[in-house]
């Protein structure tokens, strides 16, 4: 069935036309993957809204509209945006401590600095990104998204507890029965039956705040536009920023790796920040690529922007139509969702003996430092950037200790012929200069970089020193085997950097 559907996709896109347009089955996958993923973020938008510190509405206007907009502008069809985890935790504090405005604000300034970031080419950054750091970043993202549900299972009546050991039993063996319908909607279906029927008195999503009755009415946040306002949004939307793109580069890579087809980055990344803008104005969170619902969409066989749009517009008629009925749903359902969600983000074979074994230690201590910065600050994107410097130092150690030097000298003893092999760059060439016998050597010196890579000025200047040396005791220095790059740079720089020294 899903090898028809994607031959039906291929010649339906050849012909420049949307494929699900003249193929029923496609059409139909289409359709019901874009249901099932808008039941699905029901419950996850809402989850993520408490943990913004936000109205249910808020999140869920921004699951809908997310999804509807980046159909349009994204880089990557099939994969479904929306309010997420990641980015809750980033904005939470703009929340909590200055109100729902000045959140709107945080998100719409966020998808601007999206767009400029895309435009800048930031995506093709992500490949410098280590693997470690991705790694550490997703157990950080469990361990968050964990912790920020203990406050719901703290100083809560008796019946929350089983009530969260019921539904997380539900997710784990109702797949084994059917996967046609998401796991999560069954247990906060199954657990709001028990819960109404029952009379049983637990915290409710009602008490959380009112769900939408209406379509969400765009407007700009009633902030002051001033410097002070700038300055209190652009850390959060900057983070924000830098926090989506990551995930939905991520998210972007995996689903082109399962598609077997390759996804435009940039634009995604432009889209990103034209669908915060979009969210912003109609009262959202904002968000970004899901990696669950994206799944749940990919695996069910849709392909196209179709099932993605259908997602939001399901989930906007689910929740005018089912808000009375949502708004009874107890929320031990939806931390028993989102505790799921964390375990399931934390990726255990990293932390697993064997694997620990295997890794080299700087990577164990890069996703280490990733996971200990980003579970201290609670801002996913400084743990990024101390992982990625922290991988950075790590890799210099490793690549400086390859640097060798040998010496031979000529049997007549008139020229010495040091080999230098490795790469050198400013950690690599700290020590170059004491591998010389100054005193010791003939008059002629030959230097062979032949087996060697000259990558920065410290180097260049490293091998200045070197030539100045013997050249104070009357000897002669002749550096051959350069290859181009290196030889360019050499020549370039080779005499100009002991200026005003």
């Amino acid at each position: 069935m899903l090898s028809s559907v994607t031959a039906a996709l291929e010649r339906l896109r050849s012909a420049g036309r949307p494929a699900w347009l003249s193929s029923p089955a496609l059409l139909r996958t289409e359709v019901l993957s874009g249901l099932v993923v808008g039941l699905a973020l029901i419950p996850e938008a809402i989850s993520f809204s408490a943990i913004a510190g936000v109205d249910p509405a808020v999140g869920l206007y921004a699951a809908c509209v997310m999804a509807m907009v980046i159909a349009f502008t994204g880089g990557r069809p099939a994969m479904i945006s929306a309010s997420t985890g990641a980015v809750a935790l980033v904005v939470a504090p703009i929340a909590r401590g200055h109100g729902l405005s000045y959140l709107l604000a945080t998100v719409i300034l966020a998808g601007v600095l999206q767009i400029v970031l895309g435009v800048l080419g930031v995506a093709k950054l992500m490949r410098f990104v280590p693997r470690s750091v991705m790694t550490g970043f997703v157990n950080a993202l469990g361990i968050l998204l964990f912790t920020a549900q203990l406050p719901n299972l703290h100083d809560v009546p008796w019946a929350v507890y089983p009530l969260v050991a019921g539904g997380l039993a539900l997710m784990v063996f109702f797949p084994r029965i059917t996967k046609a319908v998401p796991a999560p909607l069954v247990s906060i279906v199954v657990l709001t039956v028990i819960t109404v029927a029952a009379g049983i008195a637990v915290p409710t999503v009602g008490d959380k705040g009112t769900l939408p009755s209406s379509l969400p009415v765009p407007g700009l946040p009633d902030v002051p536009l001033d410097m002070h306002t700038l300055t209190v949004i652009a850390p959060y939307a900057l983070a924000m920023a830098l926090v989506g793109l990551m995930e939905t580069m991520m998210t972007a890579k995996l689903v082109d790796e399962i598609t077997d087809t390759r996804s435009d980055k940039t634009r995604e990344a432009v889209g990103q920040g034209i669908a915060n803008i979009v969210a912003g104005v109609f009262g959202g969170m904002g968000g970004c690529a899901m990696i669950g619902q994206t799944m749940i969409n990919v695996k069910n066989g849709a392909r196209t922007r179709l099932s993605t749009f259908l997602a939001g517009f399901f989930l906007l008629v689910l929740c005018i139509v089912l808000g009375p009925v949502v708004s009874r749903i107890p929320m031990a359902a939806l931390v028993a969702v989102m505790v799921l969600v964390a375990v399931g983000t934390f990726d255990w074979h990293s932390v697993k003996p064997a694997t620990l074994r295997r890794m080299p230690v700087g990577e164990t201590v890069v996703m280490a430092v990733t996971v200990v910065i980003v579970v201290a600050t609670g801002n996913l994107s400084i743990g990024v950037v101390v992982g990625t410097i922290t991988a950075m130092i790590v890799f210099a150690r490793r690549v400086a200790h390859l640097t060798e030097v040998t010496a031979v000298t000529d049997p007549d003893g008139s020229t010495v012929v040091y080999r230098v092999t490795g790469e050198l760059f400013f950690a690599s060439t700290n020590d170059l200069v004491g591998r010389f016998d100054y005193a010791g050597d003939p008059d002629r010196v030959v230097i062979d970089l032949s087996a060697a890579h000259i990558w920065d000025a410290s180097s260049v200047a490293a091998l200045d020193a070197v030539e100045t040396k013997y050249a104070q005791r009357g000897k002669t220095v002749e550096i051959t085997g350069l290859n181009d790059p290196s030889a360019h740079l050499h020549g370039r720089l080779s005499g100009a950097l002991a200026a005003g020294h």
